[in-house]
């Protein structure tokens, strides 16, 4: 809680190119909800480098996936929109929780254990501590809540974990964070393998609609999406790609799962398939318009990211300056 509001923590990796998935299930909802907080959305730029990644296509991206904040919708006066690597904080407070979270914690992580199936060839301490640094960036701003999936839950228990223990031994320091429990995003489904989520990491490039994917392209993946031999557009268990398809068109259209399965009865997946694809053409078209607009005002954006990090740099400070005397570092002399 800062003043009146609860603070409300997020963010993303610059790596990649965002999905439907993504818009969908985090970054639109993030848009519905940012005016009943005080928020702090970040493109964490650090967790990117657990990954070897190009210098010059990571700088391309950061800004990119920071301009897509603003284009879906994020105020930047209103929301702090800011690069993680910008607010030195971050890590400088991941190295004091470090010291306070023990191997057998960070062993259990199952994240580490896929990353570093996923990359043998460079598990490096980084992606071990990984969770540490999630546990600054949340702790650094004192959040109140912080909107996270099935998949990053484990990540904020042990921030909880860690936070309740430095706690423990130096009184009321940091706020524990409680998952965000409000209207949740649609979770959307690889359209290749629906039992799986949705990956900007996907190998396959039909799995992913991706944000900047033109219209002809979002129509040809949608064609090539798994489906079944049941031939019936009905929202079922047994039917895993009609139902993440369902869930897409209720997602753009608004419209119930109820009236879909009406619009589409006795029509085939071939007129059902088109109808998605266009619905989220029709979706991202603004998004997109957006972006490229965005884009083209250099000073715009440059004047976002200087004075959102400058917002960010001040609220880290309080909290890190704050455990910083109770950890017993010496004070600055000003």
């Amino acid at each position: 809680m800062i003043g009146d509001r609860k603070v409300l923590f997020s963010g993303m990796q610059a790596t990649g190119n965002l999905t439907l998935g993504n818009y969908l299930g985090a970054l639109k909802n993030w848009v519905n909800i940012a005016d009943e907080y005080l928020t702090f959305f970040s493109v964490v730029d650090l967790h990117s480098i657990t990954v070897r990644q190009d210098p010059a296509e990571l700088r391309k991206r950061a800004r990119a996936l920071l301009t897509l904040y603003i284009a879906a919708g994020l105020d930047p006066e209103k929301n702090c929109i800011y690069y993680q690597s910008h607010v030195s904080g971050h890590a400088e407070l991941a190295w004091i929780l470090n010291c306070f979270t023990y191997m057998g914690e960070l062993n259990r992580m199952t994240q580490f254990k896929d990353k570093a199936a996923k990359h043998a060839d460079n598990i490096n301490a980084g992606l071990f501590t990984y969770p540490v640094l999630m546990a600054a960036d949340i702790l650094l701003y004192q959040a109140d809540v912080v909107p996270v999936g099935n998949d990053q839950m484990q990540h904020l228990e042990i921030t909880r974990d860690i936070a309740q223990r430095f706690n423990a031994i130096y009184g009321d320091v940091f706020t524990i964070p409680e998952v965000y429990l409000g209207k949740v995003g649609a979770r959307i489904m690889s359209l290749q393998d629906p039992e799986k989520k949705m990956s900007k990491s996907d190998e396959n490039p039909n799995a992913s609609i991706y944000l900047m994917d033109d219209t002809d392209t979002i129509i040809r993946k949608f064609k090539r999406a798994v489906t079944d031999s049941e031939a019936q557009i009905v929202y079922r268990e047994e039917q895993p790609g009609i139902r993440n398809l369902i869930d897409i068109y209720v997602a753009c259209t608004k419209k119930s799962v109820e009236e879909v399965e009406r619009e589409f009865d006795g029509k085939g997946y071939g007129e059902f398939k088109l109808a998605v694809g266009e619905a989220v053409a029709t979706e991202l078209r603004p998004l997109q318009e957006r972006v490229a607009q965005l884009s083209k005002d250099k000073a715009y954006l440059d004047g976002i990211i200087k004075n959102n990090a400058e917002k960010a740099e001040y609220y880290a400070t309080k909290t890190l300056r704050k455990v910083q005397k109770k950890v017993g570092f010496p004070e600055r002399v000003r």
